[in-house]
C-alpha cells in the first residue's frame, strides 16, 4: 500500500470516529462515555440519599420522643412536690391538735389520728414517707436546725427533737426537718 494511499485510509477512519461519536450523541449517549449523567445511577444516588435523610429523621424523632418522655417525668415529680408541699402545714395542725387534745374525748382525738394517718399515706403514696429524724447525726441536706441544746448526753451534732418532721428520703426530700440538735456542753 502506497504512502497516499495509507493517508486517505486514516483520514476516512478519523472522520468515520468523528460520525460515530455524533450519532452517539445525538442517540443520548447509552454507553455513558460523554459528560451526560448515566440516569440510573443518578436515581440510585438520590435513593441513597433520600433513605440516609429518611434514617437521620427517624433517629431524630426517636430522640425527641424519649427526651420528652424525660421531660415530662421530671415535670410530673415536680408537680407532686408543689402539690404535697401544700399539704404539709395540714398534717403539721393534725399533729398540734393530737399533741393538745389530751383532755378531749377519745372519739374526737381518734377521728383525728384517723385523719392524720390518711394523709400521711397520701404524702407517703407519692414517694415522701415520714421520717423520724430523733438521734440521727445532723445533715444539712436533710435537716434544719432551729435551735440548740448544750448536752453530755449526746454526741454534738445529734438530733435530740424534731419539731417538724421531715418528708422524703436522702435522694427525693420534699422538706427537711426543723431539729433541735446537741451541741458541746461548755
Amino acid at each position: 500500500m502506497a504512502m497516499g494511499q495509507r493517508a486517505e485510509s486514516l483520514d476516512s477512519g478519523a472522520q468515520g470516529n468523528e460520525d460515530e461519536s455524533r450519532k452517539k450523541d445525538a442517540q443520548g449517549n447509552k454507553d455513558g462515555d460523554s459528560g451526560t449523567p448515566d440516569p440510573l445511577a443518578e436515581a440510585r444516588n438520590q435513593v441513597t440519599e433520600l433513605t440516609d435523610r429518611w434514617r437521620r429523621t427517624a433517629a431524630e424523632l426517636d430522640n425527641f420522643r424519649k427526651r420528652s418522655a424525660r421531660e415530662s417525668a421530671q415535670q410530673r415529680t415536680d408537680e407532686q412536690a408543689r402539690v404535697l408541699s401544700v399539704w404539709l402545714p395540714v398534717l403539721d395542725n393534725l399533729e398540734l391538735a393530737l399533741e393538745h387534745a389530751g383532755s378531749a374525748p377519745d372519739g374526737f382525738v381518734d377521728g383525728v389520728r384517723s385523719i392524720r394517718d390518711q394523709a400521711l399515706a397520701v404524702v407517703d403514696g407519692f414517694g415522701y414517707p415520714r421520717v423520724d429524724d430523733r438521734g440521727e447525726q445532723f445533715d444539712p441536706n436533710l435537716h434544719e436546725a432551729v435551735g440548740t441544746v448544750p448536752t453530755a448526753d449526746h454526741r454534738p451534732g445529734t438530733v435530740l427533737h424534731v419539731v417538724r418532721p421531715r418528708y422524703g428520703e436522702k435522694d427525693r426530700v420534699l422538706r427537711p426537718a426543723a431539729v433541735i440538735v446537741a451541741a458541746e456542753q461548755r
